[in-house]
């Protein structure tokens, strides 16, 4: 039995006496805190939970008394055994536990092991009559907040407990502030990130906006020029033909024989039969030229785009084209196999030279993963109230612990110089903006399927600012 005049021995790590001068009688904690430097019970242990003490030990008058002293400030449980402590614990959460060292079945240093091992949340002090430094040390090892001897003061065990519970909850909030700073970490890198993203749409932005300009100045200053080209094969063709029906007449014409034999000797040094016959190949080459230049300048006008921050209705067949039309050094005779799939598409609401973008970006990709001997296939179709374009290649695919990065900034696939990176992340944020999806599937070495889907009417509450893409810088 055990009173409140009793006195305890107590020890924390780094303070446990050698064997040959150790005393528990004599070990007494003397010292006190002062009273400017100890925190009241009530400052730190707002919540109920945080003073609930399980009092573990075999001996009834001790629990007892343990309990009758702790009641006042804390809410008390008591337990015989390790076992029905482990129990009570399983049931609810424990701040502290005070508990014996040598019990019947498990003893105090296994209760307390498994406690420190599924419970890491509540503190526990030991108390035992055991005084061998070495069973004092393996107790600090294992986790103990505190060693108290038997017989042991109760203001002691007070301090102690008080101690214990304070520590326990400087613990439970610095890891909560620690949680708290590493929650904003990850907000303040998603942040980092979107802004990284928007300052790579600006800069691109601006640089698509110059290329458009110079794109539009070029096809205005070609335009004339092959229109004059274009216009006058025809009339040339015809001119031409007057002239041939001219000839023809001399030729059936009588001469004189020194007339004819003077017109068959220029006739034989001109290489008339030849002349007239290459004359007509040249005009048709010529207007074949005529129309390839008509045909990039509607391209690079439809490409650049200068009313391009408008919404307005387009046919996105239209669109592809031209831009694969732009992109014939991938995709011209004998180049990589173009298969089209296109389906009967309304007109879509859209930022025409934004989607070009997108495209382009795309089949660019498409055609550097196939190389020249593959194949890239483009389908359209409507569903629900949109359009699908599905752009699929058998190229070399995507590793797939990279297939979820490939919309993030800066990411890439590519050799060092070949990309930025910032491609797929702009036009995702493009179809993003126009109210559609954009989705990856790929296996590896099997190739890559792009399927994006786009409004046929989006929303125009929102500014859409003009996006470019690295690959254009690859063009020629």
């Amino acid at each position: 039995m055990f009173d409140s005049t009793s006195r305890c021995a107590r020890f924390q790590s780094g303070n446990i006496p050698e064997r040959e001068h150790f005393n528990p009688m004599t070990s007494a904690l003397n010292q006190q805190p002062s009273d400017s430097g100890q925190i009241p019970v009530q400052d730190f242990l707002q919540d109920e939970a945080d003073r609930t003490i399980l009092i573990v030990d075999d001996e009834e008058p001790v629990r007892k008394m343990f309990a009758e002293f702790l009641t006042e400030q804390y809410s008390c449980t008591t337990a015989a055994s390790s076992d029905e402590a482990l129990a009570h614990l399983a049931a609810a959460p424990y701040a502290l536990v005070i508990s014996d060292m040598k019990m019947p079945g498990r003893n105090g240093i296994e209760l307390l092991r498994e406690i420190r091992s599924r419970y890491p949340d509540t503190a526990v002090i030991m108390v035992s009559g055991i005084d061998r430094p070495q069973r004092i040390r393996d107790a600090l090892h294992v986790g103990a907040f505190d060693y108290l001897i038997k017989p042991c003061e109760l203001d002691v065990l007070a301090l102690s407990v008080e101690r214990a519970l304070e520590r326990r909850s400087l613990t439970l909030t610095a890891r909560s502030y620690r949680a708290d700073l590493e929650r904003q970490n990850i907000e303040l890198a998603a942040r980092k990130a979107e802004l990284e993203r928007l300052q790579a749409q600006i800069v691109h932005s601006e640089k698509m906006a110059s290329l458009g300009q110079l794109a539009a100045g070029i096809a205005h200053e070609l335009n004339n020029p092959a229109g004059f080209i274009y216009g006058n094969m025809d009339l040339l063709t015809e001119y031409v033909g007057r002239l041939e029906t001219v000839l023809a007449v001399y030729d059936g014409a009588s001469l004189s024989v020194a007339t004819a034999e003077k017109v068959s000797f220029t006739k034989a040094k001109i290489s008339y039969s030849v002349l007239m016959s290459e004359l007509r190949s040249m005009i048709a080459d010529c207007r074949e030229g005529a129309e390839r230049i008509r045909d990039v300048v509607q391209s690079l006008r439809l490409f650049s785009r200068l009313d391009g921050a408008e919404v307005k209705k387009i046919d996105l067949h239209d669109s592809i084209e031209s831009t694969i039309r732009l992109l014939s050094r991938y995709y011209g005779p004998g180049q990589i196999k173009l298969i089209r799939d296109y389906g009967k598409l309304p007109l879509v609401n859209c930022y025409a030279g934004q989607l070009n973008q997108v495209w382009t970006n795309v089949l660019v990709n498409a055609a550097q993963a196939v190389r020249s001997d593959g194949e890239v296939s483009i389908s359209t179709r409507v569903e629900g109230q949109g359009v699908v374009v599905v752009i699929s290649d058998n190229g070399c695919g995507i590793p797939a612990d990279q297939l979820h990065k490939i919309f993030d900034p800066f990411f890439t696939t590519k050799q060092v110089g070949e990309g930025t990176g910032l491609g797929l992340s702009i036009i995702y944020g493009i179809i993003e903006k126009h109210g559609g999806s954009i989705t990856a599937e790929s296996e590896e070495g099997l190739g890559a399927r792009f399927t994006i889907s786009i409004p046929v009417s989006m929303n125009t509450n929102f500014a859409v600012t003009a996006c470019g893409d690295s690959d254009l810088d690859n063009f020629s």
